[in-house]
This record gives structure tokens, sequence and C-alpha cells, in this order.
């Protein structure tokens, strides 16, 4: 499974990485048959946060590091070197660029946007 990675360089800008989700078959909740299960990530708590239709902001660090998981609608991030990322529903940010110059991000296409966020720290 593909993935983004939202971190702060030394040099103080924003990257994007894709990255990839390993997996090893495992009896996770018997007595259904085993599926893949990556290793665990300690999480916090979560948060659904909703990006009324229109929403646009400046360059801003992730407020901590957590996953965004979109589940609705059309987003757009942009790391502060310009890279642009479309995202839709099931997409998934791993955002580590707590310092720096950050990102920015808009809705796209008229649309709301619903998503989950796990703090893990």
């Amino acid at each position: 499974m593909k993935y983004l990675r939202l971190y702060a360089g030394e040099d103080g800008e924003s990257h994007f990485e894709e990255m990839r989700a390993e997996f090893d078959m495992a009896i996770y909740a018997p007595p259904a048959p085993a599926f893949g299960v990556s290793e665990p990530v300690d999480a916090k708590r979560f948060i659904m946060v909703h990006f009324p239709a229109g929403w646009d902001s400046e360059l801003h660090p992730a407020p901590r590091r957590q996953l965004f998981v979109m589940l609705s609608g059309q987003f757009q991030g942009k790391t502060s070197g310009g890279t642009v990322m479309d995202l839709g529903p099931g997409d998934v940010i791993l955002m580590e660029d707590t310092t720096g110059k950050g990102h920015s991000a808009r809705t796209l296409d008229g649309t709301e946007v619903h998503a989950l966020m796990v703090h893990l720290e």
C-alpha cells in the first residue's frame, strides 16, 4: 500500500516522499482467516475534520506528527518548494513537517472534504 510522507528537510522546506506499507499475513481477529497486517504505530487519539468547499490555507507546519486520512472530497496539498499532490478518498499522508515553512492546502472542485487525523504524538 502506498502513502505519502510530508516532512521538513534540513533546509526548512517541506517535501513529499512516496512510502510503502509492508504487510505480513497474520491471524488478527480469530476465527477470521489471516490477512495482511503492517507493523504497529503508537497513536494517542484521533479527530474527524471537515473542510468546507473553497477552504484555502497559507503555508503552515503541521501542529503535530499525524496521519491524515482522506474520507471524502478532493484536496490539494502543496510543499513550500511548490510540489503539488492532489488527494482523494482513501489517500493517506504521514504529516511530519512540524518545523520549517510547512505546507499549504485547499479543497478542489467545489467539494467539501472530510478526513480523519490520527495524532501520533
